[in-house]
């Protein structure tokens, strides 16, 4: 089976090495475990010794009790029973794809958004038509464009809630356009919800899982509670058939999570709010800084992120995004993801929350570097 090249990945892979000044991790106040029992004011002595107790054997197949209750609190309606926890939300999404999708079948994704979900599909010889996000509609998805791209072949519309790259958000209501469209055509719907939970302004969207009968949310530790190093995710669904088809294929593959994973995430989870409150406020002061520089300088522009930790910033330079970020990175060690990574081109992906310092050197430095393009 063949597959197209995952491009932000092999990015970040061989870019990494030249990172002075981090913007392109997409991550926020990635968490020790010391700081997160400090933050959830667990005893340290008390916690290590429970863990170094444990048998180090597979656990509950389908996942721990705590785990299951502490996922299934972040939705409305979803029960433990209706959770399935995998190796991360890439493993979430690849487990759907791998349970439900078939060659010939349609499918159609947003782009700019993160690969897997066109490329994966793809990879499987379905039929896969691309909904492009463009700035001027604020990276939001055209309900007639997909009401054109839909029909009663299409298996399953894959959506990003919040975006990554974008940083936009798709409301309640247009959520339920989208869903209209879904069920009308007997459709899936894929939302990967990895930012879920950081929305600027402090409110919490629906997912999708809790509004759509056939709505499939996939999710993980990394983004929204800073456990990036735990790789722990999770789909969360009210469709049986598709929880039954997930576990058949998950068996060949998985067998369980690491029993440790689901220790640590069920902790976080009993502390959901302790630490996206927290991450909520960092994320709105690096963006301030962010917004500040894009209103300053001449030669960029965006559309102001509403939710998650990156934006994408298109600029008036004639220079593809591949060589812009190549030269800064090897040439000034500013890291950033360029746009031909999700099939736009002037333009770069940035993650601010990486560092306060790293972020206001980084956009100094990017202004420095565009002067001679002036």
């Amino acid at each position: 089976m063949q597959i197209q090249t995952f491009k932000v990945e092999e990015w970040m892979n061989e870019y990494e090495k030249y990172c002075k000044y981090d913007l392109g991790n997409t991550t926020v106040n990635i968490l020790s475990i010391d700081e997160l029992l400090k933050m959830c004011e667990i005893d340290r002595k008390a916690f290590w010794q429970n863990l170094s107790s444990k048998k180090l054997g597979y656990g509950d197949i389908k996942g721990s009790d705590d785990l299951k209750q502490g996922i299934a609190s972040l939705y409305q309606h979803i029960n433990p029973e209706d959770v399935l926890p995998t190796a991360g939300a890439a493993g979430a999404n690849h487990l759907v794809f791998y349970s439900l999708i078939e060659p010939e079948d349609n499918v159609i994704s947003v782009i700019p958004t993160y690969q897997q979900l066109y490329s994966i599909p793809a990879s499987f010889k379905a039929d896969v038509k691309l909904l492009r996000l463009k700035k001027e509609n604020n990276f939001l998805p055209d309900i007639n464009e997909l009401k054109r791209l839909a029909n009663k072949k299409t298996k399953m519309i894959c959506i990003n809630n919040p975006n990554n790259p974008a940083g936009s958000l798709i409301s309640e209501n247009l959520m339920n356009e989208i869903i209209n469209i879904a069920r009308e055509n007997e459709s899936y719907i894929l939302c990967d919800e990895v930012y879920r939970g950081l929305n600027h302004d402090g409110s919490v969207t629906p997912s999708v899982s809790d509004l759509y009968e056939k709505g499939i949310s996939t999710s993980s530790m990394s983004k929204t509670f800073s456990l990036a190093g735990v790789r722990l995710g999770w789909l969360a669904t009210k469709d049986k058939s598709v929880l039954k088809q997930c576990m058949s294929h998950r068996e060949y593959s998985l067998i369980s999570c690491s029993i440790l994973d689901e220790a640590v995430s069920a902790l976080a989870l009993k502390n959901a709010d302790k630490i996206i409150n927290k991450n909520v406020s960092t994320i709105n002061e690096h963006l301030k800084i962010l917004d500040d520089w894009v209103r300053n300088e001449k030669h960029v522009s965006y559309v102001k992120p509403v939710s998650g930790t990156t934006a994408m910033i298109y600029y008036d330079a004639d220079i593809k995004s591949k060589e812009l970020c190549d030269r800064l990175a090897k040439e000034k060690g500013v890291f950033l993801t360029p746009g031909f990574c999700f099939e736009e081109e002037f333009c770069f992906r940035i993650g601010y929350c990486k560092g306060l310092q790293q972020l206001k050197k980084g956009l100094e430095i990017i202004s420095e570097y565009f002067r001679q393009f002036s």
